[in-house]
């Protein structure tokens, strides 16, 4: 056995017993690389990841083209690594989805942030609704720039009505900015909200994620509203909008 083979053997047993938490995050890439390359010392690429992109965090979240300039990473390479944020992401959607009922606000919150957190490109999902809050499916209606998605009125009432909705849930994300409305979501909820009250549908809640922050707007005719923050979650509340469940 090779030393760079008893070091691979050693950091996947360390691995088995301990979990990840006490691994330094050049260790937690070269326990990833080790699925990359087969033989050799990986240890001087995950410094050379770690320096080109800060973190680890940074380099789980980077292009696939970004991480083939690094010396020493192939495409294959680049896409083990790439894969790692959207797999978790998918995790998490099934933690979320094995719930299926969205009887908590939190539950709500959650489910939002599963469908969009750690995504490249602004997304807007509908989410369709029993009246028991049970959660009858999901799409997405529109993909944008990192600047502006355009919601796409057509699409959100086609999966309304073909869920049968008794209520429905919008979510979009801000990858890279603030979880905070511009004028044009606001816009948007508007119009939405008074398409789907013509079909005797209610639009209950538009979130909006950006990394670890979750907005919640909640409708006033004039959404002038008061801004609270717990929790790192950000709500537009009005007063007896949700039952105690929501609360």
């Amino acid at each position: 056995m090779t030393m760079h083979e008893g070091h691979r053997r050693r950091l996947r047993e360390r691995f088995r017993r301990e979990g990840l938490e006490n691994f330094a995050p050049h260790e937690v890439l070269e326990l990833l690389l080790f699925y990359a390359r087969a033989r050799g010392d990986v240890n001087p690429l995950a410094h050379r990841l770690l320096d080109t992109f800060g973190s680890l965090r940074g380099v789980l979240e980077a292009p696939v083209d970004q991480l083939c300039t690094v010396e020493g990473v192939g495409e294959e390479t680049a896409t083990l690594i790439s894969m790692m944020v959207p797999m978790f992401a998918r995790y998490e959607l099934c933690l979320c989805e094995e719930k299926r009922t969205l009887s908590r606000y939190k539950d709500m919150l959650d489910f939002c942030s599963a469908l969009l957190k750690g995504l490249r490109k602004e997304r807007f999902y509908v989410i369709c609704l029993s009246a028991q809050m049970r959660v009858l499916g999901y799409r997405m209606v529109a993909e944008g720039s990192l600047s502006e998605v355009p919601a796409y009125p057509r699409l959100v009432v086609e999966t309304a009505l073909n869920q049968n909705a008794y209520a429905v849930v919008l979510c979009h994300n801000h990858p890279g900015g603030e979880a905070m409305p511009s004028r044009g979501d606001v816009e948007v909820t508007r119009n939405l909200e008074g398409i789907l009250a013509r079909l005797g549908i209610a639009l209950l809640e538009h979130i909006i994620v950006a990394d670890e922050q979750t907005y919640s707007m909640t409708h006033h005719d004039d959404y002038q509203c008061s801004v609270l923050q717990t929790d790192g979650v950000w709500s537009l509340r009005e007063a007896g909008a949700w039952d105690d469940e929501w609360a």
